[in-house]
């Protein structure tokens, strides 16, 4: 579902606190680190790590990773830090224990052919195959968008069980139902996440379904960026974001506000 191009709920002003009674949720590219040209090439901030620790410790743990990078590739930016996560989506998530829950995978082999072939044709594209899901990034040849859309829209019409998520510049095929909506409810259904009040930021239209959920709870979305959004509450870029979580890692929690 795509946002509405304006939204009554959304709020211009301060972001909210955050309280010892929150649980928090954080996308990675485009939230907490810069987009970058290509996935692998994406930078972090060098006290991104220490401070995730701190928000985790103050907040009791009630604090995940909710993203559509597979769980290898978040870890590797975060290390040596495991933050519970929902990778790909939600189609992967680790647990406070440390357990990792996954969805048995889809066959994506004719997904993969037919994206392959296009991006053969073209050399602006690129190919992600992940555990679960099949993305199609066309940053470098935006003019090639319809084409990508119409290639990837009769892949997923084609593949029952599957659907197609648009996002900033590139399309993805995953399992149907499968959402960082669902994620999020999940995780609230569990400690130490059960019974606060959700946070969650994310920049992307694929983010638009955890704003949906945590505010269906009675928590906040923050979208981190331009563009139409559900969220509540809007942060103009990364490094903001950033600021509003070291505030609440330094501060009483009963005091945080941006």
């Amino acid at each position: 579902m795509q946002p509405s191009s304006s939204s009554p709920l959304e709020c211009s002003g301060p972001l909210p606190p955050i309280g010892a009674r929150n649980a928090l949720f954080l996308d990675f590219d485009g939230t907490l680190a810069e987009l970058a040209p290509q996935p692998e090439a994406v930078q972090i901030a060098p006290d991104l790590v220490s401070l995730l620790v701190q928000l985790a410790a103050r907040l009791n743990g009630a604090l995940a990773m909710v993203s559509g990078r597979r769980l290898i590739d978040l870890d590797g930016f975060l290390a040596p830090l495991q933050l519970p996560t929902a990778a790909e989506h939600g189609a992967q998530r680790r647990l406070v224990s440390g357990e990792i829950i996954r969805v048995a995978p889809p066959d994506l082999q004719a997904v993969i052919r037919r994206v392959t072939a296009l991006a053969q044709r073209h050399s602006g594209l690129r190919v992600e195959v992940k555990d679960a899901a099949v993305a199609l990034h066309y940053r470098h040849a935006p003019e090639l968008e319809a084409s990508c859309l119409q290639a990837m829209g009769e892949a997923a019409r084609n593949a029952p069980g599957l659907e197609l998520l648009r996002g900033k510049y590139v399309l993805e095929i995953k399992l149907a139902g499968i959402s960082k909506g669902t994620a999020i409810e999940d995780f609230m259904a569990q400690a130490p996440f059960a019974g606060r009040l959700p946070l969650f930021a994310g920049d992307d239209i694929t983010d638009e379904d955890g704003f949906s959920a945590v505010q269906r709870m009675g928590g906040c979305g923050i979208k981190v960026g331009e563009g139409a959004t559900r969220a509540r509450y809007r942060c103009p870029s990364p490094a903001a974001l950033r600021q509003w979580l070291q505030r609440a890692a330094q501060e009483p929690l009963e005091r945080i506000s941006p």
